[in-house]
């Protein structure tokens, strides 16, 4: 299991996010624990971000609840998770979660998939 450096935050949450999180978190049709992310192999840059509705928590998830939100982190995307901001933005065309990723090395020109920085000490 990777472990977070000291004095690092594994993953931090806007107040756009946070928001939009208990939204999501409150369905009174099918109410969600958290949203789980991961990453996968694929796109043109190597990686891409998943996101699914968690009922409750997988054996090996990372938890991080900021302001009541919870996101679960799958166990094998820490190590790429450390650093990270979700934020939420709401265009005219498109509203989503978005990553802020310290370790991402480069990113595909639609912006679907990226490609990591191993951290050192991984």
């Amino acid at each position: 299991m990777f472990g977070v450096p000291d004095g690092k935050a594994l993953l931090t949450i806007s107040p756009k996010a946070v928001a939009q999180l208990h939204k999501l978190m409150q369905r009174s049709d099918d109410p969600v624990y958290a949203l789980r992310i991961g990453v996968k192999k694929g796109g043109c840059a190597g990686m891409e971000y998943t996101m699914d509705y968690a009922s409750e928590a997988s054996p090996g998830d990372e938890m991080v609840e900021q302001d009541g939100a919870r996101v679960l982190i799958a166990p094998l995307a820490v190590m790429f998770m450390i650093g990270t901001e979700i934020d939420y933005e709401t265009g005219l065309l498109e509203s989503g979660f978005k990553f802020r990723n310290p370790n991402v090395s480069e990113a595909c020109g639609c912006g679907e998939s990226v490609k990591f920085d191993i951290p050192a000490n991984a």
